[in-house]
């Protein structure tokens, strides 16, 4: 299992640990202050990512997910120093609207499993998060603070984390490069644009996706926004009006 993380240094203090050997490509980012250590989403849970963590920092760590998807919460129940924002609350204590065999379906879907793998004993993680979030939030971790940007759309309370003294990003299912999924029930087309309005205007340097390539500039901010903009025009910002491309992004609604 010492392959399943690639780890890649951002700068001094900030590390993406990824998942390339599942089909989503999850990215996770670990942010080391003077103080803390926050861990911007756990992936998968299929391996320990505190094994890889404990190398990176000697700091306390506070997990963050940007939502509570099995994607970005699987290694939580390593970090029992974790934050949640409230609309999702449900989410962590039973009311996640897929089953576990659903759930480990996709787990397993598209993946080159590690030995010893077995998906019957994977569990959607639960639990009660030591600090409850709201937009806007400062998040201090010692000479380093990590603004909370609430950006629902792909979920009702999806976030981004904005550092501004380094310009940095993070912004989980809202932007990468693939497809975007708005598809779902649980998500909201409308905010989704609401929410590319608002990290549009902020002074990005550089944008950290939770999936996929890492080559991703601050101009697709933009890009997007304006690609929804045009969606609301065309009456076609909502549920079950399809799939529609945009060259190295697309969005499925």
């Amino acid at each position: 299992m010492d392959d399943w993380f690639t780890i890649d240094e951002v700068d001094k203090g900030t590390y993406i640990i990824s998942e390339y050997r599942h089909w989503e490509e999850s990215h996770c980012y670990l942010l080391n202050g003077s103080e803390y250590s926050l861990l911007i989403d756990t992936g998968l849970g299929i391996c320990n990512i505190y094994d890889q963590v404990e190398k990176l920092t000697d700091k306390p760590v506070i997990a963050i997910a940007t939502h509570i998807h099995w994607d970005h919460i699987g290694g939580h129940k390593f970090f029992p120093n974790f934050y949640a924002h409230k609309n999702e609350l449900n989410w962590l204590s039973g009311e996640f609207p897929l089953t576990i065999e659903q759930i480990r379906d996709m787990v397993v879907d598209r993946c080159d499993l590690p030995a010893g793998f077995d998906v019957k004993n994977y569990e959607f993680f639960q639990g009660k998060p030591t600090k409850v979030l709201q937009n806007n939030e400062i998040i201090n971790i010692g000479g380093r603070f990590v603004q909370i940007v609430h950006t629902p759309g792909h979920s009702p309370g999806h976030m981004c984390f904005w550092e501004k003294e380094n310009g940095y990003l993070f912004t989980g299912d809202l932007v990468y490069k693939d497809t975007l999924f708005a598809y779902f029930p649980s998500t909201d087309p409308e905010a989704y644009l609401s929410s590319l309005e608002q990290v549009s205007m902020l002074p990005v340097k550089r944008v950290f996706p939770a999936h996929h390539t890492l080559n991703i500039q601050p101009e697709i901010l933009v890009r997007m926004r304006d690609a929804f903009r045009q969606l609301k025009v065309n009456g076609n910002l909502h549920h079950g009006s399809g799939a529609f491309e945009f060259g190295d992004w697309a969005v499925w609604l």
